[in-house]
């Protein structure tokens, strides 16, 4: 596990734990890692939803198939983030996820038992606390996330969510220039929308000087009124 120290210390699960406690809370938590090939599926929706994830390696995307065929992206996941922990949370004996978790790029996760996140340590762990408060603070952030999400996707037009999403990132960036982490039919899955409409928009939009763009990188020079 030392081999990802540098990753685990940038884990919001993990915040406030010192590297001693977070090797003793890993072994309480029963913490196993699983390698996964590019395209495999990491979580399938219908799972049990009993275990929470933290990607160490590679690349990820939560997903929502519908019955016709349909996907839609909910979010990207790079080496840090932590998954599944919503639904492993909510209330329900049976629960199950409805959502799928790919693999984008080959990939390492790390799994631990969420019931020993939310239950009393029986050794007495004296972080427990700590990860009871930051497993809090980890969900509502996710929240707050998914609220953004539902800004871009209630705009009325294929060019508002994007324009939507684009000025997001690049405040999030603190750059007009950035990188996303999606392709173009990624980003349509993402936004909800068709590929074809939305790249016949950012033609438009850079012909109209508003941005620029190669491939997932993007500058955006003006934000029309």
């Amino acid at each position: 596990m030392k081999k990802y120290n540098e990753i685990l210390e940038c884990v919001p699960l993990f915040r406030g734990i010192s590297e001693e406690e977070r090797q003793q809370m890993l072994d309480c938590l029963r913490a196993q890692q699983q390698r996964f090939a590019a395209g495999a599926v990491i979580l399938l929706a219908g799972d049990p939803a009993d275990r929470v994830g933290v990607l160490l390696e590679g690349r990820a995307q939560v997903i929502r198939e519908e019955f016709s065929g349909s996907r839609t992206i909910l979010t990207g996941l790079n080496p840090g983030n932590l998954f599944a922990e919503a639904f492993a949370c909510a209330s329900g004996e049976h629960k199950t996820l409805p959502v799928t978790v790919l693999a984008v790029a080959e990939s390492v996760v790390l799994w631990m038992d969420y019931r020993k996140i939310l239950r009393a340590c029986p050794a007495g762990c004296a972080f427990h606390h700590r990860l009871v408060e930051n497993m809090l603070a980890v969900v509502a952030d996710k929240n707050l996330m998914l609220n953004r999400r539902i800004g871009h996707l209630s705009k009325r037009s294929t060019r508002e969510k994007l324009l939507s999403y684009l000025s997001e990132q690049a405040a999030l960036h603190g750059s007009a220039a950035f990188s996303i982490p999606f392709d173009r039919q990624q980003l349509a899955d993402y936004l909800c929308v068709e590929r074809s409409a939305m790249s016949a928009v950012l033609s438009k939009l850079r012909e109209e000087g508003v941005l620029e763009v190669e491939r997932n990188r993007f500058r955006l020079k003006q934000l029309p009124r």
